[in-house]
């Protein structure tokens, strides 16, 4: 006697099976921005050929997922593109945030000489 706990797994194969061979992938449209700004963390720690290494194997990793997902050449360095970009601007944000930060703690140790 089937329980209908038998009856709902078998009528989830049909349907996974047919989500296996479908052509339609999901993923984000945007860079992680976890990743961002784990990249960027690092990146603003590494300097020379250790930043370069690092920064080439997350590109190449992020393109290589794309292309598992089916993404078209074209695509996929868009996306590299865009993630470049985004680190970029984090890394930005980081020194500024950082200048500031020094800029503050200049003005506050004249002010307390006064």
């Amino acid at each position: 006697m089937e329980t209908w706990i038998d009856s709902m797994a078998s009528s989830f194969d049909t349907p996974l099976a047919a989500l296996t061979a479908s052509e339609i992938v999901i993923f984000p449209s945007i860079p992680r921005p976890g990743d961002i700004e784990r990249c960027a963390a690092t990146l603003d720690d590494l300097h020379g050929e250790p930043a370069v290494a690092f920064w080439k194997a997350e590109c190449r990793l992020l393109a290589d997922e794309l292309s598992r997902c089916g993404l078209r050449e074209e695509k996929i360095r868009e996306r590299v593109l865009s993630f470049q970009a985004a680190v970029q601007a984090a890394l930005v944000e980081r020194h500024q945030l950082r200048a500031l930060s020094e800029s503050r703690a200049r003005q506050g140790r004249r002010r307390r000489r006064l």
